[in-house]
């Protein structure tokens, strides 16, 4: 079974191409999603603990988690600390399960790949990139999204140029939606055929 990484700044439609991988009937492993159920579950009681007033109704309130890391930002790796370890156990459980199944390829979904040092939790990895302008008129665009915001999540993530050095595989989305499904296809043809790099010393 052959792990993906898929990978990508911030605004580069990285969700957008895990669906088309998941489209393509390969196995999706979101890792946003696990936090956000997680939020709702089992970090629910040490979040808060390190987190005052962030419980609210029973569930994590992201908003107010965000407002609190914005003012004191140090405190990102005590989150981190909670969280990637929970992460980390229901990703091995999304793998041991598909590779019971008896699945050739999976994709795990994960932002900041590259940052955690999660390289050799995947075999292959896919960078999703597109034009610096493009990606800001994508994230200004979200609600409540301000340049302010954006530089300081920006400052966390590994600059795209250098992902992009790390690559096996590309996929511009800047390109338009069927001009990245048709790549997606192209990716995963290639791994089929037993092809797991494009770099030139591959």
């Amino acid at each position: 079974m052959i792990v993906i990484g898929l990978t990508g700044s911030i605004g580069m439609g990285k969700s957008t191409t895990a669906k088309m991988f998941a489209d393509e009937g390969v196995p999706v492993n979101d890792s946003d999603a696990v936090v956000h159920d997680l939020y709702r579950t089992d970090a629910v009681g040490p979040v808060g603990e390190a987190f005052p007033g962030t419980v609210k109704d029973g569930v994590i309130d992201r908003q107010e988690l965000s407002r609190q890391l914005a003012a004191q930002p140090e405190k990102f790796p005590v989150l981190e600390a909670i969280v990637h370890p929970l992460v980390r156990r229901r990703e091995l459980d999304f793998l041991t399960r598909h590779r019971e199944a008896g699945a050739d390829l999976v994709l795990l979904d994960i932002p900041l790949l590259f940052e955690v040092k999660g390289e050799g939790r995947v075999d292959v990895i896919v960078v999703v990139t597109c034009d610096p302008q493009i990606q800001r008129e994508r994230v200004l665009a979200r609600p409540g999204m301000t340049g302010e915001k954006l530089a300081m999540i920006l400052s966390r993530q590994m600059p795209d140029v250098e992902k992009r050095k790390r690559a096996d595989f590309l996929i511009d989305t800047g390109l338009g939606l069927e001009a990245a499904r048709e790549r997606v296809r192209e990716v995963i043809a290639s791994l089929r055929a037993g092809k797991t790099s494009e770099k030139p010393d591959a």
